[in-house]
């Protein structure tokens, strides 16, 4: 199988917008297409609660038109527009969709983070992990979340192998972006989370891309948008994941980033795994 997972920041401004990004993100979209992954796992779409629009759907249907979705919104008491997941996979395959809530701190459950695809042999999951937020005001709630989490991943994996992805929000080691001196009380690497991401990893999983690559140094997954040299100096972290059961780890074949050229922010990651 080939997997894609992507955190698009707005699937709503990538399907409807004119502006330069919005185009940008579309060629990558197309591209996406052409890769074509039997799942793309899409994070932040920031769709209404009622999900795509009438537009939304026939857009999704002339780029994708092999593909059927399911999605997930962030909705009351959360805020409108906000968060929100989205799988798109091929049709034919065999398999289900769930929208579990792990008992996070409110609002965070009802944000539309996880989204959940049973097929008869594994589980997809792919998973928007809250941000701790700047003076890492959400930390503590952070917490409560990676706790839930993992042991929402260990339910799962107790009933079959597990592939996991998303954006975890969470630089796990110190080559896993530019500059960790300057950042050591960052959200996103703080040793609260970093802590969290090990004992996920401890709980039955592997992170995919270091399996097949090794300690490589300076590849990562997402570049400030709001630091203009920040891709063109290469200042990022990798801080997307796809994650698997211990169990089937050997199963990886590739476990890579797909590049995004001047387009800042997140880039799609991929997983080819022979299941």
């Amino acid at each position: 199988m080939k997997l894609i997972s992507w955190n698009i920041d707005s699937l709503n401004a990538a399907l409807t917008g004119q502006s330069t990004r919005a185009l940008e993100t579309r060629k990558i979209l197309e591209r996406l297409h052409d890769e074509a992954p039997d799942v793309l796992a899409i994070q932040e779409t920031k769709l209404p609660a009622t999900g795509p629009t009438k537009k939304h759907q026939t857009i999704l249907k002339e780029m994708f038109p092999e593909y059927k979705y399911f999605w997930r919104s962030s909705e009351e008491p959360a805020r409108k527009g906000y968060a929100g997941t989205m799988y798109l996979y091929k049709k034919g395959l065999e398999l289900k969709a769930s929208y579990p809530k792990i008992g996070a701190p409110e609002p965070m459950d009802s944000e539309g983070r996880i989204i959940t695809l049973e097929f008869p042999t594994f589980f997809v999951t792919q998973v928007y992990t809250p941000n701790s937020g700047n003076g890492l005001k959400r930390l503590a709630d952070r917490q409560v979340w990676d706790q839930r989490y993992i042991e929402y991943l260990q339910q799962l994996d107790k009933q079959k192998p597990v592939l996991a992805s998303g954006d975890f929000n969470c630089a796990h080691t110190p080559i896993d972006l530019k500059h960790p001196e300057n950042n050591h009380h960052s959200a996103g690497f703080t040793d609260e989370e970093r802590k969290d991401f090990t004992q996920l990893l401890d709980a039955g999983f592997t992170d995919s891309f270091r399996k097949i690559n090794g300690n490589v140094e300076g590849v990562y997954s997402w570049w400030a948008q709001r630091v203009r040299t920040a891709k063109a100096n290469n200042s990022g972290w990798r801080i997307d994941y796809w994650l698997t059961s211990n169990r089937i780890a050997d199963k990886i074949r590739r476990s890579e980033m797909i590049d995004t050229g001047k387009r800042a922010d997140h880039c799609p990651i991929l997983l080819d795994i022979d299941l």
